[in-house]
């Protein structure tokens, strides 16, 4: 990790867009009637980290950089939470490194290799590996039962973040996608790293641009969550509803890549499940 990072740009975008969601009050400041200046102004948010105006200004514009203490004291003045910190932390250069860009498909298939296994010991629960770019690397029968198999999709669209804003299936099956969908971009951005402004990204952001323009607010916000457990309704075609438990977790060869595994919550939805497995597979679409 080098201990003098570039000046980041989308660090200065991040912080920005955070400023202006602050209202005076939010940090203790009186508002008057004559403040035009939506959220914070720059020499409010100086003063609260300690900084001079100028400089902020520049660490805004991307033009400095910041050591951790002084952009944890920022983080402090944005009220931003744990998951904003890390992203900020991140877009400035001070992350863990992780696995080093190589060959795509060299690295996605040695991890495949290792997970795939774990997903197929999941019969009734769907589990999907991703990459750092939220790629997929492989799947489980039972995901490819309940939303398609991804084997059906074009490689260069074959992403969770596309999948949720253009697959028409998902978008069906999947009850109250919306809050799902806009949990996995913020978690994106949270984790990205490196990643986030990458060639592979910008693909994928292109291609989300050309087939769901509709949603660009989504991966051009600045917004940062961690995903979150939680408990998802489907019904996918000529099946009964049934609810499934969302968890994730990192593999231990790459932390960058993510695990995602839905699991039933009930007996009931776990003989749904399997029923729903032994069909004939469908293409998404």
């Amino acid at each position: 990790m080098s201990s003098t990072p570039a000046p980041s740009p989308e660090l200065g975008a991040f912080l920005r867009a955070h400023r202006e969601l602050l209202k005076p009050s939010d940090v203790g400041l009186v508002a008057t009637a004559r403040r035009r200046t939506p959220g914070l102004r720059r020499e409010e948010v100086a003063s609260l980290s300690g900084v001079g105006l100028a400089w902020y200004t520049w660490l805004e514009q991307g033009r400095v950089t910041a050591s951790r203490q002084v952009l944890a004291a920022v983080s402090r003045a944005l009220r931003l939470d744990a998951a904003g910190q890390r992203h900020a932390m991140r877009l400035a250069g001070y992350h863990d490194p992780g696995p080093e860009p190589g060959p795509r498909d060299t690295a996605g298939d040695a991890l495949a290799a290792a997970v795939g296994p774990v997903l197929d010991s999941w019969p009734a629960s769907p589990a999907v590996l991703l990459d750092r770019h939220f790629d997929l690397l492989c799947w489980n029968t039972a995901w490819s039962a309940l939303w398609g198999s991804p084997a059906s999709i074009p490689a260069d669209r074959r992403n969770l973040m596309w999948l949720m804003v253009a697959d028409g299936r998902l978008r069906t099956v999947l009850h109250d996608w919306e809050p799902l969908a806009m949990n996995v971009f913020q978690h994106f951005r949270a984790q990205a790293g490196r990643a986030l402004t990458d060639g592979r990204t910008v693909e994928v952001y292109e291609h989300m641009e050309r087939d769901a323009p509709e949603f660009r607010h989504w991966w051009g916000c600045h917004s940062v969550a961690e995903l979150t457990a939680r408990t998802v309704t489907v019904e996918p075609a000529g099946a009964q509803r049934l609810e499934l438990s969302l968890s994730s977790f990192h593999p231990v060869d790459d932390p960058s890549a993510l695990v995602l595994l839905f699991t039933p919550v009930a007996e009931e939805g776990r003989r749904r499940m399997s029923e729903l497995v032994a069909r004939p597979l469908r293409p998404v679409g």
